[in-house]
């Protein structure tokens, strides 16, 4: 039932996504996040007190969001198909397919009209960089990298969970994924207080982010892509970017496209340095926005029939 649940899941977010009038439940974590890290903020003055108030956001956030999700799906039981129907909504709501290629589609469309500052104003919806003065290139090389990066946390990871522990798991990853990307900065303001969410994140995308070299060279392969360059390039340059994981998908396209990723960006107004990706084979264009996406959506299936197999066989 939960394999179904699963496939319901992923087919709804083929073809819904994630609609702006939708009361997405990552909006209520933001909010649930929010709301515990201004009461934490009144108490803790110091660093250490910052610290530990950290851990304790990471607590609330992911205990209330897996034990509400729990309580949805168990209670859910007591109705003829009402587990199969919250599960497979709750599971579909932590899966970012459709949601990924539609705001990179919209980067693309932007990007062809010539508009570049517009493009730019797109671009900054999804990424956490400075946009203000990116080039055509620059703003290409963003997109690719943020489809990359989050074909892992958008799609691999939740899944990944979603075959171990059903919604309440893959919702629980969710909310870890969104503490990170909320407070898990490396900045004054969070150096301390999102300390624990940045080193939890790295560690539930540890074994997503390795997965994602075999799903990936896959997905290449079925695509008619440089499938042994994207398997090669991504072991190579693992270590090239300050996070632990995210080298790795974006190593994979790198390699797959035959451009090159990573380089010098601007975050909060300081210059970032980091190791570039890949070989530089050919300039990286337009189309290999489109490019990333194809390779995606047939990671994104290779995951879901490769993760059912060993769910059968284990």
């Amino acid at each position: 039932m939960n394999i179904l649940s699963i496939y319901i899941g992923y087919v709804m977010d083929l073809i819904i996504g994630d609609p702006y009038s939708f009361p997405h439940p990552v909006r209520y974590i933001g909010k649930l996040i929010k709301t515990t890290e201004n009461k934490i903020r009144k108490i803790a003055k110091t660093d250490k007190n910052l610290k530990i108030g950290g851990f304790v956001l990471w607590f609330v956030t992911v205990g209330i969001t897996y034990l509400v999700t729990y309580l949805t799906v168990k209670l859910s039981s007591f109705v003829p198909g009402g587990f199969l129907i919250a599960n497979s909504i709750l599971i579909y709501t932590t899966l970012a397919t459709k949601c990924l290629k539609d705001e990179a589609v919209k980067i693309y469309k932007v990007l062809k009209s010539k508009d570049i500052e517009k493009s730019r104003i797109q671009l900054s919806y999804i990424v956490g960089r400075d946009t203000t003065s990116l080039d055509e290139g620059e703003i290409i090389r963003a997109t690719v990298e943020t489809v990359a990066e989050n074909t892992v946390d958008g799609i691999i990871a939740p899944m990944f969970y979603a075959f171990i522990g059903g919604a309440p798991l893959a919702m629980a990853y969710k909310a870890i994924n969104t503490l990170d990307s909320t407070v898990g900065y490396k900045n004054e303001k969070y150096m301390n207080l999102g300390f624990a969410s940045a080193k939890i994140d790295d560690i539930a995308n540890y074994i997503p982010a390795r997965i994602s070299v075999l799903l990936m060279t896959i997905g290449s392969l079925i695509l008619g892509y440089d499938y042994k360059s994207c398997f090669k390039i991504s072991i190579r340059d693992r270590k090239n970017h300050k996070s632990p994981n995210c080298a790795y998908p974006e190593g994979a396209v790198a390699g797959a496209l035959g451009v090159q990723l990573g380089g010098t960006n601007i975050y909060f107004g300081k210059e970032v340095h980091k190791p570039t990706i890949g070989d530089k084979i050919r300039k990286i264009e337009i189309e290999d926005i489109v490019r990333t996406n194809k390779i995606m959506y047939a990671t994104s299936i290779t995951s879901i029939l490769i993760f059912t197999a060993l769910f059968i066989v284990l």
